[in-house]
């Protein structure tokens, strides 16, 4: 909001500037005012036409949608009408309205409308001065003068246009790059809190059950609660400062115990080299959300995560055998899963979701691999 209170300010001041120059006049009306113009009727009106002009093209000038209209093309034709009448009419400090019309020019048009514009308009001048004869200063100063003052007007103007662009456009990256961190604050701590939530839920019911039979087990699962709420912390900590990256192994690792702990087996089978960092750190926000979602709605018996490479592509498939209450006909919503979705689209990759082959729930990830470390395929189960 004050970056565009500043650029009305500015667009408000602007054409207040140019008015000054209409000081140039002064000598037009003197000799008006002293009778040493014939016809002074004839030639106040013409000046006074000429100046309410020159402020109404100036103002035009600054407002970008009044700009290019038929009526400022209007206006400033009916200046160059003036300027020449008046000037071949009455000679003398009359020329000087070749400077004054370039300027409203300089204000108007732009690019190659211009150029042709200036330099038709400053031979004129030279042309007309020349045949009055009556000048006190050269005829080619007048020239000069009217092809500089239109010159750097359009130069001013333009680069006072570029500044206000360039400004707009700082303030819509600020803006976008609020949003963007935003996105992805709120997707960490979605992913987070969610794979957490679920891992305690899953561990305070396994210690539940097995209370009043073992109690030792009972208490390993209360120390897994522990460990695992202070492992969030660490890493809400870390992503409130942005300095986070997950790892496809080490949620692979954290997979297993969960997964068991609400009697699912898990497997895992890998093929080819082992993928790019910043491959690696997505596909283990994957594995983390399907391993929440498997927890929380699957009801499967067995989970299996696939990991195949090439030096293309890396894609990651994740499929179980349930069918639980969460997702009776294997829908594929879900804030987390759109959220996904967002982030390997950014980078250039895709996630597909939806019931699997042979029933239950699947998802794939897949991702271009750019830069690879070797390493030997492995299954484990």
């Amino acid at each position: 909001m004050r970056g565009r209170r500043t650029e009305k300010r500015g667009r408000r001041r602007g054409p207040y500037a140019l008015l000054p120059t209409l000081l140039m006049g002064l000598g037009a009306f003197s000799n008006l005012w002293q009778g040493e113009t014939p016809n002074p009727w004839i030639g106040g009106l013409g000046l006074l036409t000429f100046n309410s002009l020159y402020v109404s093209v100036v103002f035009r000038g600054f407002d970008p949608k009044r700009r290019e209209s038929a009526a400022s093309y209007g206006l400033l034709a009916a200046m160059g009408v003036l300027t020449f009448g008046l000037s071949i009419g009455y000679g003398g400090n009359w020329l000087l309205f070749f400077p004054l019309f370039s300027l409203a020019c300089g204000t108007l048009l732009r690019g190659r409308r211009l150029v042709v514009c200036l330099v038709v308009l400053a031979g004129c001048a030279c042309a007309v001065a020349v045949w009055r004869g009556d000048h006190v200063s050269e005829p080619w100063t007048i020239g000069y003068g009217t092809l500089l003052s239109g010159a750097v007007t359009a130069a001013i103007l333009t680069l006072s246009e570029t500044v206000t662009e360039l400004r707009a456009t700082r303030q819509e990256l600020a803006r976008s790059a609020v949003e963007q961190e935003r996105l992805r604050f709120s997707r960490d701590l979605h992913d987070l809190l969610g794979h957490t939530l679920s891992v305690v839920v899953v561990k305070s019911e396994a210690a539940r059950r097995l209370a009043p039979y073992d109690v030792d087990a009972a208490v390993a699962q209360v120390a897994d609660i522990e460990s695992v709420g202070r492992q969030a912390l660490t890493e809400i900590r870390e992503a409130v400062t942005g300095y986070r990256e997950g790892s496809l192994a080490t949620e692979l690792e954290k997979a297993g115990p969960v997964l068991a702990a609400a009697g699912i087996v898990a497997a895992v089978r890998r093929s080819g080299p082992a993928p790019a960092p910043q491959a690696d750190a997505l596909l283990g926000w994957v594995a983390r959300e399907a391993v929440t979602n498997a927890v929380r709605h699957s009801g499967a018996t067995r989970c299996v995560f696939v990991l195949d490479s090439t030096s293309e592509r890396v894609r990651l498939t994740v499929t179980d055998d349930g069918t639980g209450p969460g997702r009776p006909d294997g829908a594929t919503g879900g804030t987390g899963l759109k959220g996904l979705a967002e982030r390997l689209a950014a980078a250039g990759g895709s996630l597909e979701s939806g019931p699997g082959p042979d029933g239950g729930f699947a998802l794939a990830a897949e991702l271009p691999a750019g830069t690879w470390e070797p390493t030997g395929g492995r299954e484990c189960g």
